[in-house]
């Protein structure tokens, strides 16, 4: 869906950290697309013109997912819900527990806030092995909503983290990947 133009502006435009946040990983730091509103425009576009007239809500995952998925439902007027790490959102909430590398997580959502039947869809800026992904789906099936899309700047290849998120039977769109 991405057009080359865009593809080719956000390569040149993401940097690539070597050993960030520990030896061995390469970051990849999406903030120089901030600096460039026209750019940080047509990201929008895109994702948005992804999820055009397929979705009721969109839900972004805390902390990234926020920087597009905001505009994204601005863009396609619909209601963004946020999903938050544990603690951090005010009673009733909704929590889902997954599993990471070392240990386990879990992520929450305002009860109420989702809405049995709609169509949902989820995003953040990377997809990597999906884990948290899958577990924001979790949590909007668990109030009666249906997950439509899941959407992403980035995708890293072989982590195979679209594999994870088959199951929802939902589309799966990323701009790029690294």
């Amino acid at each position: 869906m991405a057009s080359q133009e865009l593809i080719k502006k956000l390569q040149e435009t993401i940097e690539n950290i070597p050993d960030f946040p520990i030896p061995g990983i390469q970051f990849k730091d999406i903030s120089p697309i901030f600096l460039d509103p026209k750019l940080y425009e047509e990201v929008i576009e895109d994702l948005a013109a992804f999820s055009r007239g397929k979705v009721d809500a969109v839900c972004g995952i805390e902390s990234r997912g926020y920087l597009f998925g905001i505009a994204v439902a601005v863009a396609l007027e619909v209601p963004f819900i946020l999903i938050r790490k544990a603690g951090k959102l005010p009673p009733p909430i909704i929590s889902e527990k997954y599993d990471l590398e070392y240990g386990s997580a879990i992520i929450e959502t305002r009860e109420g806030q989702i809405k049995p039947g709609q169509r949902v869809l989820i995003h953040d800026d990377l997809l990597a092995t999906g884990g948290t992904t899958e577990a924001a789906a979790k949590l909007v099936e668990k109030q009666g909503a249906k997950v439509a899309q899941f959407s992403f700047l980035t995708a890293l290849k072989g982590l195979n983290g679209d594999e994870k998120l088959k199951k929802f039977d939902a589309e799966i769109y990323h701009i790029l990947e690294f």
